[in-house]
């Protein structure tokens, strides 16, 4: 498979993620792994020594662009000596052996089970000569006691269980990651302190069902004395979860959402479809109505919430009236964004075999009047903000215009992506500093913030522990501080630009 290797101490590599939040954390582990071993992250244009892909299984475009950019690097590697290419994650666990039928220069396939494996399976490839195949079918090590390299100096993801109790028919994630596996809390907020230590303000908790996290050890509402916990960590400012479930969506979760500060006022709750009846087809167990009811319950304890959800367009039987249905809902529920599948057919899942599935143009017709309307939701919504003050945490990402206009980035506490200018003559913050501004524009997906040296109040910096952190990592990298670059939500690099988070993007400036 490959020729003689470099020394490992020489060896570099890169991580390319696709798919879920997820799927981004466990890159995240991936490139600890990596770095723990002996890897060194690929500088610049370099070819590395190995990349690895961390797949996506949930889309029917996932298989075509994991092979896509996989004939893309055949040639790469035939005039590399030594390289090596690895595939992991849920397309990985799916579709096993066929990766190396069909990409026969790939050395080591690997599941969502074994993440730890990983390096022991390229010396193994490196050894043998020949490709390295490892699927389990239950995890091996929980994801986060693995040597970790974070993202982000200012914000880190924490999952606190893997895999998923329920049965969508749509979905293939349960075959792929699991039945729900819970930590304990004291480890979640033992890493979560780890965190802070090392300079983090903001946390995300995550899981398939974060709301049902403590079913494994029988209590129901750990999660929502696991939010409060959170409340008592000093130093943290944020904390934000994805993705709860509707059907296991309880009151205690919004108190402790409203009564905690440093629960920030965001909510991703994912709808799927509007009818009741496509509910019950996808088995998803709720309806409309209870849907709504959350949703009109977390607006009234916490008015400013932003809520943001995911819809499939085109379900096997859907009618005319279902999507209608789903278009009401949309209409009712006011989402900041949404994000939109068109149903695509996974093979292994009981919506796949439904007969009824929906022609490809009515299917495209739908999508496109769903967005247009998610898009004036949005637009109104946003517009709404036009004069109030948001306190931004800066990012080390930037909008694809933010070059040219000297515009920085940052998130408001709804998670709202603003672009902001800083006054001539104030100092400019680093990622994960704090900067108050007043919005003055509006965009459907974000927002504006031009302030003026004539206004004091326009722009107002706090230094943070985050931002002198951001600092130190990039001495300790020989690198200059600076603000970075590259869009929220892109496909990406561990360590580079972004990656694509599957939830709603909030599209630059």
């Amino acid at each position: 498979m490959t020729s003689a290797p470099h020394r490992l101490d020489e060896r570099t590599y890169q991580v390319r993620t696709f798919g879920c939040q997820m799927n981004v954390h466990d890159s995240e582990r991936i490139s600890g792994l990596l770095e723990d071993a002996g890897y060194a992250p690929a500088a610049g244009t370099a070819d590395p020594d190995l990349v690895v892909f961390n797949t996506c299984a949930v889309r029917e475009n996932a298989d075509n662009k994991l092979y896509g950019n996989l004939g893309n690097l055949r040639a790469v590697k035939d005039n590399h000596p030594g390289m090596q290419i690895a595939v992991g994650g849920c397309l990985a666990q799916k579709d096993q052996k066929t990766i190396i039928d069909k990409a026969p220069w790939v050395d080591v396939v690997f599941g969502t089970h074994n993440i730890g494996s990983l390096p022991t399976l390229l010396e193994r490839s490196r050894h043998n000569q020949q490709a390295e195949l490892e699927i389990l079918e239950s995890l091996e090590t929980f994801p986060s006691t693995l040597p970790t390299k974070r993202d982000s100096t200012y914000s880190g993801w924490v999952s606190i269980s893997v895999g998923c109790n329920n049965t969508c028919t749509f979905c293939i994630v349960p075959a792929l990651r699991g039945k729900e596996k819970d930590r304990r809390p004291g480890e979640i907020l033992a890493e979560v302190q780890a965190l802070v230590d090392a300079g983090a303000v903001e946390v995300t908790l995550l899981g398939q069902n974060v709301n049902t996290y403590g079913v494994e050890f029988g209590d129901r509402g750990a999660f929502a004395k696991l939010l409060r916990a959170c409340g008592s960590i000093e130093g943290l400012e944020r904390v934000r979860f994805t993705s709860p479930h509707p059907a296991s969506f309880t009151d205690d979760v919004i108190d402790a959402m409203a009564e905690t500060p440093n629960v920030m006022p965001q909510l991703h709750m994912p709808l799927q479809s509007g009818s009741d009846r496509i509910l019950k087809e996808m088995r998803r167990s709720y309806r409309s109505r209870k849907f709504l009811g959350i949703l009109d319950k977390v607006r009234e304890r916490i008015p400013h919430a932003a809520v943001t959800t995911d819809i499939i367009v085109g379900f096997p039987g859907e009618t005319e009236q279902d999507f209608q249905d789903t278009l009401d809902v949309v209409e009712a529920s006011r989402f900041a964004s949404a994000f939109t599948f068109q149903y695509s057919i996974r093979p292994g899942t009981p919506a796949g075999e439904m007969e009824n599935q929906v022609p490809k143009a009515v299917v495209q017709e739908r999508f496109e009047r769903l967005t247009a309307l998610q898009d004036r939701i949005s637009a109104e919504e946003t517009a709404k903000l036009v004069g109030t003050r948001q306190e931004l945490l800066v990012t080390n990402h930037s909008g694809s215009k933010d070059a040219a206009t000297g515009r920085l980035a940052g998130r408001a506490p709804d998670n709202r992506l603003v672009h902001f200018s800083v006054p001539e003559g104030a100092e400019v913050p680093r990622p994960g500093d704090v900067v108050t501004v007043t919005v003055t524009a509006s965009h459907p997906y974000f927002l504006i913030a031009d302030p003026t040296a004539e206004d004091p109040e326009g722009y107002v910096l706090r230094r943070s522990r985050a931002g002198d952190a951001w600092d130190l990592a990039q001495a300790a990298s020989c690198g200059v501080p600076s603000s970075g670059a590259g869009a929220d939500g892109a496909e990406g690099t561990a360590g580079s630009a972004g990656v694509s988070l599957g939830m709603p993007t909030l599209r630059p400036a």
